[in-house]
């Protein structure tokens, strides 16, 4: 009776033992604020999708610059020397350099569409996004500021929302595809290259972004408030297309190189001496390469 006894109390000392020591580890999770059942259920940390600097497929989208119109010849698209999607090898487009000739013509489009606005873009947007496309290349802007009059550009706030649509539509399709935002270009700068031009001056005529060079040799204070103002514009689209690109961890704008790049007249298109010539292309496409694949954005 003895013995048993002595068993049943070393018994009771080995279960009491356990649930002091069970009571130890939940009271000292209690202390730090958590319960081994909350370490248990916590799903783990869910990594942020990392910048593929040779995504495998592209898509642009845009407006005439993106379709290289003027580049071949006058008044018309040549989307085969298009900065992003062509197949020119003067040009060395952006999906040549991440594809290769054979890559660029079997898993690139170009879904820009001459005269495009800011507001056009969500359409284009979802015909890209049927492709699946692991980028998307974007350069959309200067339409909106290109209007017959400073009056009629587009508002900053209805940039903003035209924009933001447009991801917004990516995003709901595709999270993990990347996205290259090309800024606005400096149209001011186009103006006092392509002016020299007495050929070009008269294509403009036929209203080629008329908010900027209409009457492109006055120089009094009205036609510079006008040239000012547009200029203003087009460094406030800029800012909204980083500020929206910036929320997105998948998205890469230029910071503001398009615009800084000195355009002469030999990237300019010597049928209308505003858009940009093969060799203006090659320079728009060595801009979007050098931001792909940099190290960091």
């Amino acid at each position: 009776m003895r013995k048993r006894r002595h068993r049943t109390r070393a018994a009771h000392a080995v279960v009491a033992a356990a649930v002091l020591a069970t009571a130890g580890c939940a009271v000292g999770d209690r202390a730090s604020g958590v319960s081994t059942g909350d370490r248990a259920s916590r799903p783990s940390a869910t990594p942020s999708p990392e910048w593929k600097h040779s995504p495998d497929s592209i898509a642009a989208i845009g407006d005439s610059i993106t379709r290289g119109f003027d580049a071949c010849m006058v008044l018309t698209d040549c989307p085969e020397a298009s900065w992003a999607t062509g197949g020119d090898a003067s040009v060395n487009s952006l999906a040549v350099r991440l594809l290769g000739a054979t890559g660029a013509a079997e898993r690139s489009w170009n879904y820009a569409v001459t005269g495009s606005r800011m507001a056009d873009l969500d359409d284009q947007m979802a015909r890209a996004v049927r492709k699946r496309p692991e980028l998307v290349a974007v350069m959309a802007g200067a339409n909106d500021a290109c209007r017959e009059s400073t009056a009629a550009m587009t508002p900053v706030a209805d940039f903003r929302a035209g924009f933001q649509a447009a991801m917004d539509t990516l995003r709901r399709a595709l999270p993990k595809t990347q996205v290259y935002v090309a800024s606005v270009p400096d149209l001011k700068r186009l103006w006092s290259e392509g002016r020299t031009n007495a050929l070009g001056k008269q294509i403009w005529k036929l209203g080629i972004c008329p908010s900027m060079l209409g009457d492109a040799d006055a120089l009094d204070a009205a036609a510079v408030k006008r040239r000012d103002t547009v200029q203003a514009r087009v460094k406030a689209y800029n800012t909204v297309l980083k500020e929206v690109c910036a929320k997105d961890r998948l998205c890469r704008f230029d910071n503001n190189a398009v615009f800084d790049y000195r355009f002469g007249t030999e990237q300019l298109s010597h049928w209308d001496w505003f858009h940009p010539s093969r060799n203006g292309q090659a320079r728009l496409a060595e801009i979007a390469y050098r931001t792909v694949t940099a190290k960091n954005p």
